[in-house]
């Protein structure tokens, strides 16, 4: 059918339309964005012993503090640098983050990691505290078991996954209106960290569960120019969950 001869008006708003969602996606990929890079805290005392720790604030262990230092290493031997640093602010992930900055910046330097309390571990309620091995006779049948973690979905009092992804996108969008271009450090959880990846890339909760295990330490890049598959820069050797 040819719109121009049939009916002008219709082809011409047709073209206008064609034309505003091109502009409209060459503004969008010219449009600034940071890289976002994802550290999970080193082992702490609850994962060595299989502990459900949540909001609970225990110390890394030495294998924690090794940990944070060989991402440190590998980060500072690969060039990266930061312009900010985040961390939550359960020394876990805080300890973990001083260790980084520390390495990068040096002994003699001030500079120490922001603390931003949205960077915080899911809240697990009533599971908080609670080994491990009782997540199925507790929270089953509404979990969701993936090849290293069984996930608990909705005990009493813990935040939901659909709750975490909300509160990482507000985490994405306020460091990408504080920092629009350049590479920003965010140091924070197993839980949390999975829903900022999720909300970054628009993917679904359950499927990012089940994609990947995001271990101690270990390094993730969320960024434009990247697919979701080639988030990890580091994997750490893992002694836990």
């Amino acid at each position: 059918m040819n719109l121009s001869r049939r009916n002008p008006t219709t082809f011409t708003l047709l073209l206008l339309v064609i034309r505003v969602l091109i502009t409209k996606s060459f503004s969008l990929a010219r449009m600034p964005s940071p890289k976002i890079y994802l550290a999970r805290h080193g082992q702490d005392q609850d994962n060595a012993s299989g502990i459900l720790n949540g909001h609970r604030d225990q110390p890394l262990t030495a294998i924690g503090t090794s940990q944070a230092q060989n991402v440190a290493r590998k980060i500072r031997e690969t060039g990266l640098c930061f312009d900010a640093v985040y961390s939550s602010p359960l020394r876990r992930a805080f300890r973990t983050a001083e260790i980084i900055v520390e390495t990068l910046n040096g002994p003699d330097e001030t500079n120490e990691p922001s603390r931003l309390d949205e960077l915080i571990e899911r809240d697990f309620g009533v599971m908080t505290g609670v080994p491990t091995s009782e997540i199925k006779d507790r929270c089953g049948p509404n979990i969701l078991e993936t090849d290293t973690i069984t996930y608990f979905l909705s005990p009493k009092g813990a935040e939901t996954f659909p709750d975490l992804l909300s509160r990482a996108k507000r985490v994405i969008d306020d460091i990408v209106r504080k920092h629009p271009d350049g590479s920003v450090l965010l140091v924070t959880h197993g839980d949390f960290g999975k829903m900022l990846y999720a909300a970054f890339y628009q993917l679904d909760w359950r499927d990012v569960l089940n994609q990947f295990h995001f271990g101690n330490s270990e390094l993730l890049l969320l960024s434009k120019d990247s697919s979701p598959d080639q988030a990890h820069v580091f994997e750490i050797e893992q002694y836990n969950h």
